[in-house]
């Protein structure tokens, strides 16, 4: 019975809940102290990926009925995915500015070369042995893929969610020093009260963040379409054309033909990506408004028969009407007001 309360929990209410704790931990103003944070959520990540890494050699892999090369219809897909990875390109410069060498940042074996370079490594070979395990069957979240043991699959879950709780401060440093810094921290120089209004910025943003989430149905499809809008330009396109307005007049017309091709090329690969991706988002979107359709006229139907059912008390002889009886009783329990309409 509680698993069942549990479960019939609307999602916008472990929202609200965690609504509180997620202001206070945006109210670290300095990025410094938000390295506990990031701390804490890698070190959740790493025992997340312990586990789904016991999930996928428990037991012998096989390389049977897996696709050496995938499908290119598929191809938006996987563009969409690796710039999500690359989400966190806003916060390089201003982590660079915070460090106490920020030298260190770019070095060959530097900072921003080893975290990408770890990067990179555990998302290939989550991928890879990932796919190799569930084939063509796996989720989009591998976590969805995960079996019995059901416990521990779910306690990846919940790690994996805790994570992101504890990244959401520094995905939001940079809207947030941006915001306030930038176009709001100059109309409140003279004011007693500025640390006071710098924390209503911060809580405003992070509601703007919530309300977003609650009211969007589809909240992945919008994150996909701003993703692949944004960091499409943000990772690709944007750099490639500041760096060929900033050089052009320093470099040579060998250096300039050079520049140009591979910049240009980047910026084609990266309106080839936002395209199809959108084309993909928007095929999944359609199909999705289908299926909602077809779902709603099912439990429309179902209602209906379910208050013949009942009008007809005779009929509940039938086992099938006794359980279409005790599910749209059930059903009406929960929405008292559709059982006036229908009496």
């Amino acid at each position: 019975m509680k698993a069942e309360l549990m479960h019939n929990i609307d999602v916008r209410l472990y929202m609200l809940a965690i609504l509180l704790p997620l202001i206070l931990v945006n109210w670290i103003r300095n990025l410094k102290f938000l390295a506990p944070c990031s701390t804490v959520a890698n070190f959740i990540t790493f025992i997340s990926f312990g586990i789904i890494l016991y999930y996928i050699f428990r037991e012998p892999l096989t390389f049977e009925h897996r696709e050496v090369i995938g499908n290119v219809e598929n191809f938006p897909l996987y563009f969409g995915t690796v710039l999500f990875a690359l989400e966190a390109i806003g916060v390089i410069l201003p982590l660079e500015n915070e460090m106490k060498k920020p030298k260190v940042f770019m070095r060959t074996f530097g900072v921003l070369n080893i975290g990408m370079g770890t990067i990179v490594f555990l998302y290939t070979g989550l991928g890879f042995f990932g796919y190799i395990r569930y084939g063509s069957a796996i989720e989009g979240s591998i976590t969805l893929s995960l079996n019995e043991p059901l416990i521990l699959a779910k306690s990846v879950q919940i790690l994996l969610a805790i994570a992101i709780f504890f990244t959401h401060p520094i995905q939001c440093y940079v809207a947030i020093d941006i915001a306030w810094n930038e176009y709001i921290a100059p109309n409140f120089e003279k004011n007693s009260h500025k640390v006071l209004w710098e924390y209503v910025v911060r809580t405003s943003l992070v509601l703007l963040t919530f309300l977003l989430a609650v009211v969007i149905p589809e909240l992945d499809l919008f994150i996909s379409l701003f993703g692949a809008l944004c960091l499409s330009g943000l990772g690709l396109a944007f750099p490639a054309i500041i760096q060929i307005c900033t050089f052009w007049h320093t470099c040579d017309r060998t250096g300039k033909a050079i520049m140009l091709a591979k910049n240009m090329s980047l910026v084609l690969f990266a309106l080839l990506g936002f395209v199809g991706e959108e084309e993909e988002k928007k095929e999944e979107a359609e199909e999705r408004t289908k299926g909602r359709k077809e779902r709603w006229k099912n439990e429309s139907d179902e209602d209906e028969n379910a208050a013949n059912v009942i009008k007809n008390p005779s009929n509940f002889s039938s086992s099938s009407n006794k359980l279409l009886h005790k599910n749209f009783c059930t059903k009406e329990l929960k929405e008292p007001s559709k059982l006036r309409t229908t009496d």
